[in-house]
């Protein structure tokens, strides 16, 4: 309109617009980097939610709104869709205490995947219910109760055993070799009652971790590959990971936290009674 020989305040008029409006330069938006610390790490751990990539900037050191992570997270759409799952009776849970100390309480399960030609890989996972460190994951192809044996005392080198072990009724937990392989160790077998997996909780929810952040992430055309991977998974889950049950520290931090506690005793008058 001004090109026409109106003058700007009279263009302003006729359009019904402020020069205020007409003038305004938006500022610079000061979440740039934050929205792009976001992404990177959405994208790199492709199941971690809003809450979970908090904790990981948190963890880098940098100290930001839980509330503003979240509101980027959701301008971005990076929203997790959850897998539905059945869900468990109320009235069928039961509490499940954690121990105090590491090595005291073990627990043990299998979980299945496939390669790209379609051969299993049947893979044990190895939880300390105390620290919730992922001990071990080892992948093979057929795991039976001498073979478990063997792995079991391949951990005992690198990190001794555990007082109790906690599984589920496979025949592979129930075999002779296993049952004699425990009481030449000293170690205590529980076994939770079948169809009852909420009694071995703390494997069953790192069970659940495992397949959606790693099995369901990657796709093995080996045996070698998956091996290669699910350790790597498995040391960043360790180390790098923050868990929300242990206040936002990884499972080796907490560790170490639980290691150098002392534990006083008060002095007691009846102590001889005990």
């Amino acid at each position: 309109m001004t090109a026409r020989g109106l003058s700007e305040r009279r263009a302003l008029q006729v359009i019904r617009m402020s020069a205020s409006a007409l003038r305004y330069q938006p500022r610079p938006d000061r979440n740039q980097n934050l929205r792009e610390r976001i992404v990177a790490l959405a994208h790199r751990h492709r199941r971690y939610g809003a809450a979970m990539i908090y904790l990981k900037l948190r963890q880098a050191g940098e100290m930001v709104n839980h509330k503003r992570v979240e509101r980027l997270y959701t301008e971005a759409r990076l929203q997790v869709k959850r897998r539905k799952r059945k869900k468990i009776p109320i009235a069928d849970r039961q509490p499940l205490g954690r121990p105090r100390t590491a090595n005291q309480i073990w627990s043990m399960d299998f979980v299945f995947d496939r390669t790209a030609e379609g051969r299993v890989i049947k893979s044990l996972t190895v939880v300390d219910d105390a620290t919730h460190e992922a001990v071990a994951i080892v992948p093979e192809r057929a795991i039976g109760g001498h073979t478990l044996t063997r792995i079991l005392d391949r951990l005992a080198v690198s990190r001794g055993l555990p007082k109790s072990i906690r599984t589920d009724n496979g025949k592979e937990f129930c075999g002779r070799a296993m049952l004699t392989w425990a009481n030449q160790r000293g170690v205590k077998l529980f076994l939770i009652e079948p169809g009852k997996p909420n009694q071995n909780a703390y494997i069953e929810s790192f069970n659940g971790r495992f397949r959606d952040e790693c099995l369901n992430e990657h796709w093995f055309t080996s045996l070698t590959q998956a091996k290669v991977i699910i350790e790597s998974w498995r040391r960043e889950y360790n180390e790098e990971r923050p868990n929300k049950g242990l206040g936002g520290l990884t499972p080796s931090a907490y560790a170490e936290q639980l290691a150098s506690k002392t534990v006083t005793f008060t002095q007691d008058s009846k102590a001889n009674c005990y």
